[in-house]
């Protein structure tokens, strides 16, 4: 395999290999990809403040999630219709996970059964991304299977009432199932291996909602379920509806504003994941990163017990060192392991993990931080403050 010096070097190969309408699912965001492109340029705001003689020669990036353990503060997060990329490739993301010593949160749009994911990874933590539709017995039996099969943490989205306007796909008429078209066609022939693995493997199914529902697999009316059946009623008293049916670690994701992440706290959530979809949803909103830190004061202000993790725009292990100093216990990986395994399946997800986890011990060092508990507010300065004869923090 060839080398990857960094995410980048995976994202690159994955455009290769993947056909435009399938990238463009991957890497897109809603409307004119403001929120997408504010993502990553967020963590460009902040430059560290490194301090040296410092004793990092035993440095670890290890940290634990309600007294579990986990070697960073980082977890592959939930995305959906991943077979598109690869086959499987839910199963291969979570063995990586697992064999990195992160969690894994499966998506409900997945594509594997979780119970196929738990059989793929059996010492993984796995966690479960749930979205709730009109009929609320979908959601309950997806949190029973998901109990039976060992998953002890669910993240409730709750961004997503409705799917954003995402103009990438309307051109290049993504629709579920993929139809073929002229133009499809041409693509598949740009791409070999690609087209030879979706022949050989078949088309992607949402296979969970297709299980919870007791149907067989049709792809047309459980793509429908999650674009237009979404349940809109969905209130924060519904959370304990959410407890009476999930023992473990309930947080809510897609949180974006301090209001709402009071709401989350006040009405006993585990925690948030302050998140906008990865831009996929509202074209033009703040940056997880840019949202993170007041989040994360007026939590603390109310009382310990509420963790905050963040997602959206991590390409490097500086990324997370940033994010974590910034107030979060830990980061979901988004697109960056999907480039991975997208570009070359099970080893290409776990090289994707290696390197972050690679570069955020070298960051920590660097840095003169021994433990995550090292990295805080005072190794970070924004950048502006540096310019124009403003005050200089060091």
């Amino acid at each position: 395999m060839r080398a990857f010096s960094c995410v980048e070097d995976y994202r690159r190969a994955a455009r290769r290999r993947l056909t435009k309408l399938a990238f463009d699912y991957l890497e897109g965001g809603a409307e004119d990809g403001d929120a997408l492109r504010r993502n990553r340029d967020a963590f460009g705001q902040w430059g560290f403040l490194p301090r040296v003689m410092t004793d990092t020669s035993q440095c670890s990036a290890a940290t634990t999630f309600w007294g579990r353990a986990a070697s960073a503060p980082m977890a592959v997060g939930p995305t959906g219709l991943n077979g598109l990329f690869w086959p499987r490739a839910d199963e291969l993301l979570a063995r990586a996970a697992a064999d990195a010593g992160l969690p894994f949160v499966l998506s409900t749009a997945s594509t594997s059964l979780l119970e196929d994911v738990r059989a793929a990874a059996p010492d993984a933590q796995l966690w479960l991304q749930l979205y709730v539709q009109q009929d609320r017995r979908i959601a309950e039996s997806m949190m029973r299977r998901a109990r039976e099969a060992g998953f002890r943490t669910l993240l409730l989205t709750v961004d997503t009432p409705v799917h954003g306007k995402r103009d990438h796909d309307v051109r290049n008429g993504f629709k579920l199932p993929l139809r073929v078209t002229p133009r499809l066609m041409a693509d598949c022939l740009r791409h070999p291996h690609w087209s030879w693995q979706m022949l050989a493997h078949g088309a992607p199914q949402l296979r969970n909602i297709a299980k919870s529902v007791g149907e067989r697999a049709d792809l047309a009316r459980h793509a429908a379920m999650l674009s237009r059946q979404m349940d809109l009623s969905l209130g924060w008293d519904d959370l304990a509806w959410v407890r009476r049916h999930w023992p473990g670690e309930v947080l809510v994701k897609g949180i974006q504003t301090v209001d709402d992440a009071r709401q989350a706290q006040a009405h006993g959530a585990d925690g948030i994941v302050v998140s906008n979809h990865g831009g996929r949803q509202l074209g033009s909103t703040l940056a997880p990163l840019e949202a993170l830190e007041p989040i994360v004061a007026a939590v603390s202000a109310s009382g310990p017990g509420m963790a905050v993790f963040v997602d959206g725009g991590v390409r490097r292990g500086a990324d997370v060192a940033k994010a974590v100093a910034l107030g979060a216990k830990g980061v979901l990986l988004g697109r960056a392991p999907l480039y991975g395994v997208a570009a070359c399946g099970a080893a290409g997800a776990a090289g994707v993990l290696a390197l972050l986890l690679d570069e955020l011990r070298t960051t920590m060092q660097l840095l003169g931080c021994a433990g995550v508990d090292d990295l805080t507010p005072a190794r970070l300065a924004r950048l502006p403050a540096l310019q124009g004869g403003r005050a200089n923090p060091l």
